[in-house]
């Protein structure tokens, strides 16, 4: 099981997704590009709650920003024949924003997806505006012919986004992840259970 995990935008749960799948699946974890150091990277902060090797990453970026803008920031310029993959069988790489976010010149998200193979499962939020993100960033991978095993949702339950997303996406929802209450720990990442679609969607990963 090798997987890319993409969200449809920054702060829709990639991060807790990765590391609520590391946990469940005895995963490895790899974040090739990290912008922002503090208070953690992402890397940091799976570590903390999933318990899993982390993979260290090929670019650190001081600065929380687009890749490319925090690249240039400190004088460098991201190269993607640079990031590769670890030897891991079982492994969850996150990329940074969405599958648009630029990371060098002439060079997306999408790019870095396309270059390392891996099938794409994408985060979406249950907000408002999370169709037009979800749809967008659906039809982005398929004009890539990228493949996407499915959606999970992360945030209140609603059931209408989840119709929605599988009716006019023609992709599955297959998990939600619902807000924890108690805040974020392992166990409450534990109590969250996958469900069988998911799991059937991970067998065909690789």
């Amino acid at each position: 099981m090798r997987i890319f995990v993409t969200g449809t935008d920054t702060n829709v749960g990639k991060t807790l997704a990765s590391a609520w799948l590391c946990r469940h699946f005895a995963c490895d974890y790899f974040k090739p590009v990290q912008a922002g150091l503090l208070p953690m990277t992402d890397s940091e902060w799976v570590q903390r709650y999933a318990d899993c090797h982390t993979h260290p990453e090929v670019y650190r970026l001081h600065e929380p920003a687009s890749p490319h803008y925090a690249a240039r920031l400190e004088g460098r310029e991201l190269v993607l024949k640079e990031i590769k993959l670890p030897a891991a069988q079982r492994l969850v790489v996150e990329g940074a924003g969405g599958v648009m976010v630029p990371l060098a010149t002439g060079c997306l998200m999408i790019d870095l997806i396309d270059h390392l193979g891996l099938p794409v499962l994408l985060v979406a939020s249950t907000k408002l505006g999370t169709l037009n993100h979800t749809l967008l960033t659906l039809q982005a991978l398929r004009q890539r012919e990228i493949p996407v095993l499915g959606v999970v949702l992360n945030g209140p339950q609603c059931d209408m986004t989840a119709q929605a997303i599988t009716d006019f996406g023609e992709v599955p929802v297959l998990q939600h992840i619902p807000v924890l209450s108690g805040g974020v720990s392992a166990s409450a990442l534990m109590q969250v259970a996958p469900t069988a679609a998911l799991k059937r969607a991970l067998g065909t990963a690789g």
